[in-house]
């Protein structure tokens, strides 16, 4: 899409049009990847320094698993989780646009409220949480929804849909007509990959990208080390990055605008080559 896109992070409007870059910081024990799993204080510190020095222009602070059959974390935890890495981002990186990966509301009222996160990133898009759709629009802060067919307990256990792509339109336009009638301003749209579909239905998304266009809102990619990735190469999460790359790549092509991933150097890298190549198709 050629128009601009901002949102307005924290009173700073942050230009779309040029890709950005989403660290993942997950404070949590179980994170699918094991490079990621972290929750000391030194472990959040070396990974937020790595993050922010490589380039990424978001941190994005996960404390609850929503890897496939994921256990279930209280509020209490994820909130305890949350405040020890959001307290270490505050005092040692207080420049640093911070997202929160969270499907319930009064976490993300906390977050928001007591340490200003600039995003929330939802898993559910309020499907969870049915406080979340009024927080957010209470909050005021660029809200991220994501397509999921059940829980991160069930979500991949048969998926099944009549018509896949048309499904999903369908969730995304209503979750953003809902959104828009509580005057929520900053919505950006994430496809869900890996969340209640089959390796054939992720990459029939990818391959249909760029129709998200039609939304006219930001889109979020997330395939970072992913099984759609690792399943079809016959490799792990750790043996993942260069099919990450890979990815990453085709999705940048076809309209990605942030790219959430655990390895920012090289999804740095990758949005500096493509964007040289758009420049060059210009002339």
């Amino acid at each position: 899409m050629n128009t601009p896109l901002y949102i307005n992070a924290n009173g700073r409007l942050m230009d779309l049009s040029e890709p950005q870059v989403m660290g993942i910081l997950n404070v949590t024990p179980d994170s699918f990847y094991a490079g990621s799993r972290g929750v000391t204080e030194r472990y959040i510190l070396d990974r937020l320094e790595q993050i922010m020095d490589e380039g990424a222009s978001i941190v994005d602070i996960g404390a609850y698993s929503s890897r496939p059959g994921a256990q279930e974390v209280s509020v209490e935890e994820e909130m305890e989780r949350l405040r020890t890495g959001l307290e270490l981002i505050r005092k040692h990186r207080p420049d640093a646009i911070v997202s929160v990966d969270t499907f319930r509301a009064d976490v993300a009222k906390m977050c928001v409220e007591e340490y200003g996160v600039a995003i929330i990133n939802d898993i559910s898009a309020g499907q969870m949480d049915e406080q979340m759709f009024a927080t957010i629009a209470r909050l005021g802060v660029p809200y991220i929804i994501m397509h999921m067919k059940g829980t991160p307990q069930t979500m991949q256990t048969n998926p099944q849909y009549e018509h896949f792509l048309k499904e999903v339109f369908y969730y995304f336009s209503e979750k953003v007509q809902k959104l828009r009638d509580l005057g929520v301003k900053d919505i950006i749209i994430d496809p869900g990959f890996g969340f209640g579909k089959t390796l054939e239905h992720n990459y029939e998304l990818m391959n249909h990208l760029e129709e998200f266009a039609l939304f006219e809102l930001p889109l979020l990619v997330g395939v970072s080390r992913k099984s759609m990735i690792y399943k079809l190469l016959g490799a792990t999460p750790e043996e993942a990055l260069n099919g990450t790359t890979a990815l990453n790549t085709i999705a940048l092509t076809k309209g990605a605008h942030i790219l959430r991933v655990h390895d920012v150097r090289e999804a740095v890298e990758t949005v500096k080559i493509v964007q040289k190549m758009k420049a060059c198709q210009a002339f």
